[in-house]
């Protein structure tokens, strides 16, 4: 009884905060947030997504480590991702698809070494076709690794109404409040066209596709529990598609 109780108590949130001692006769379920560094508009900063993903994968850890069952750790984030679109913007930091694809593929064989499962948690959209290919392989390899989408209903495109919504109520100090300004507000598919041709800068000379300036941290604390409910009800199902998101 002893001995159990310790357990519990000593068994680490954080990976960054751990010591390979308390990990050693562990097997965690590894929460992983994948990001970007992009231009956000004037208003918001260039780590928006990686806060995102952050805060949504530490609400859920600490949601499922309430629930019980089996241990849940939560790793540092993976701050750049495939960004290409955002480059005519200064500060966008982009590797590309197929590098992010490689990353997170040697991330996962690497960490299920001692960690039975990997799921990553999802705050860019650009990232997606790399994770349906790191997540594809690695299943095909016989590793328990999926991903998850933060995602929210009627969502806008791009450092709009959504996006700073979220940040004002997670990260409210880093909202600039005096540059917010309207952006593109046309509907994604009128804009893709366009987009693929020249990006977003293409389509919008401040980087914004939508209305930051409809936000609010009401709203945001809405948008927000909606992605951390929908990212635990897809983590307790645990019912990955064949690209290996949950569903």
């Amino acid at each position: 009884m002893n001995s159990a109780y310790h357990r519990r108590v000593v068994f680490p949130r954080e990976l960054g905060n751990s010591t390979s001692r308390q990990l050693q006769h562990e097997s965690p379920t590894l929460v992983v947030p994948v990001g970007s560094t992009e231009q956000h508009g004037p208003h918001l900063p260039l780590d928006t997504d990686t806060r995102i993903a952050s805060a949504v994968a530490d609400a859920l850890v600490t949601r499922l480590r309430a629930g019980g069952g089996p241990d849940w750790l939560i790793a540092p984030a993976i701050g750049y991702g495939a960004s290409g679109e955002h480059e005519g913007f200064a500060g966008t930091v982009s590797i590309g698809t197929p590098v992010l694809a490689e990353l997170l593929t040697e991330f996962a064989r690497s960490a299920c070494r001692w960690a039975p499962r990997v799921v990553f948690v999802n705050g860019h959209g650009g990232n997606v076709e790399a994770l349906r290919r790191a997540v594809t392989l690695l299943r095909h390899e016989g590793r328990d690794a999926v991903w998850c989408p933060c995602t929210s209903s009627n969502a806008d495109a791009h450092a709009g109404h959504t996006e700073t919504s979220v940040l004002l109520h997670i990260s409210p100090a880093a909202v600039r409040q005096d540059e917010r300004v309207p952006g593109n507000r046309a509907p994604l598919s009128e804009l893709m066209p366009e987009m693929l041709r020249g990006g977003v800068a293409a389509v919008s000379s401040l980087g914004i596709l939508g209305d930051p300036t409809t936000a609010t941290a009401d709203e945001g604390r809405r948008i927000f529990a909606e992605m951390v409910d929908a990212c635990a009800v897809r983590v307790i199902r645990w019912a990955p598609d064949r690209g290996g998101m949950l569903t």
